[in-house]
């Protein structure tokens, strides 16, 4: 699918649901941003803080060698005092996810990696989180996935949603093995973002980080790439196409094919 063929003011039959507010729109340059730097309850501000940016850091919305946004933002966008951000930085500083930079060009570094896959990780992380609650996990991301996919399609997009949408999908089908996760999960996260709901977004990226220790004990399958590859661009084209009914299909089969190599690595 070429999706820069498609001219930005096409237009669909039938209703159309509007989509993201330009202010958001100016957010989705860093996927992720919407769906977990949002504003934590009071009552838990540190552990919620540290929750949130662990979070973050292990899905790659912030990736290996890059800074968190600036002391102020990420304290704006949290709802959080400076104090407490701080304390957050520094409780993951000392875990080994972050390294704390001063001066003119300093700033919150990530030098967490995931893992390479180690054989038998798999099965301990099943058996960590629990066989039913994988089970669980993988039907919660199929109704949230899918819903955000419906929901997008229903939408009118603007050449900005469409750029976007077409940058992660180029973003992930040219990834290299080592940064494929990574990429994935910016294309799914772009999709539950671009619908305008903060709600979903959050969802949707909840839903994701529940399997991703699972997917990152996996090797990353040159033929499962080639095979994802042609789901995304279906689910990228459904979309564009105004077609609800395609795009949730076009997530049901995609989703459906991870379900089954991960239970395929466990039998």
């Amino acid at each position: 699918m070429r999706m820069e063929s498609t001219p930005a003011d096409a237009s669909v039959s039938g209703p159309r649901a509007p989509v993201a507010s330009a202010s958001r729109d100016a957010t989705v340059g860093i996927t992720g941003v919407v769906s977990l730097l949002r504003p934590v309850r009071a009552g838990n501000a540190f552990e919620e803080t540290v929750e949130r940016l662990l979070q973050a850091i292990k899905l790659g919305v912030v990736p290996h060698g890059e800074k968190l946004p600036p002391e102020r933002e990420l304290a704006t966008r949290l709802g959080i005092s400076r104090v407490t951000l701080r304390e957050a930085i520094r409780a993951l500083q000392e875990a080994g996810y972050l390294d704390v930079r001063r001066g003119r060009y300093g700033g919150a570094f990530v030098v967490y990696r995931p893992p390479s896959p180690r054989k038998g990780d798999l099965r301990r992380a099943v058996t960590r989180m629990g066989e039913d609650d994988l089970e669980d996990a993988l039907t919660f991301r199929m109704a949230v996935e899918c819903g955000a996919a419906r929901v997008l399609a229903t939408a009118d997009l603007t050449p900005r949603h469409r750029e976007t949408l077409a940058a992660r999908l180029s973003g992930v089908n040219d990834a290299a093995p080592a940064d494929y996760r990574r990429m994935d999960i910016a294309f799914h996260l772009a999709i539950a973002e671009l619908s305008g709901s903060p709600l979903l977004a959050a969802a949707c990226a909840d839903a994701r980080l529940r399997v991703t220790d699972l997917l990152n004990a996996i090797p990353v399958l040159r033929p499962n790439i080639e095979h994802a590859a042609v789901q995304h661009a279906a689910i990228a084209a459904a979309i564009v196409d105004g077609d609800p009914e395609a795009a949730e299909r076009a997530v049901a089969e995609h989703l459906e094919g991870t379900a089954a190599l991960l239970r395929g690595f466990l039998a």
